[in-house]
């Protein structure tokens, strides 16, 4: 089931058990992983997309392996706060997924994640190539993290 509102999404989570942040784009799907108490966000993985039915194959299956209770997807809104068309793609796939599986689904707005991940790249000094093949689960990291933050707020 898809929630709109964090408050309602935090409210179907079952405790003690982990959730997923993703961040969703054209070519790959960053994939990061909270602990079960929901305080520390971990970047776990980078999955290459290919078509829907494999994509969803791949994230389902890691949160069947790693026991995760709900989905949180980066929104990418625009800097205005208004919603184009990869806002329409990242909700068009939440809705093919929320299909396959009863996991509950949120949004998070991601805008500047991306940004965020880089710099604490470059903070770490990673390396230019060693960058671009972490910079997608890193930055859904920076995603997941935000949002639970917020749930630990509420």
């Amino acid at each position: 089931m898809i929630h709109e509102d964090i408050v309602d999404f935090a409210a179907a989570l079952p405790a003690m058990r982990a959730v997923a942040g993703l961040d969703y784009g054209d070519k790959t799907i960053g994939v990061a992983v909270s602990d079960g108490m929901r305080q520390v966000a971990t970047p776990l993985e980078t999955i290459r997309r290919k078509k829907f039915t494999p994509d969803a194959e791949a994230l389902l299956a890691i949160a069947a392996k790693r026991d995760i209770a709900g989905l949180v997807l980066g929104l990418p809104r625009n800097m205005d706060g208004s919603e184009g068309p990869r806002c329409q793609a990242t909700r068009a796939f939440a809705r093919n997924l929320a299909r396959l599986t009863d996991l509950p689904i949120t949004f998070w707005d991601e805008r500047l994640s991306t940004v965020a991940a880089e710099r604490a790249l470059i903070e770490a000094d990673t390396s230019r190539a060693k960058r671009a093949g972490v910079i997608d689960h890193v930055a859904a990291g920076v995603i997941l993290q935000g949002a639970l933050d917020r749930m630990r707020h509420l």
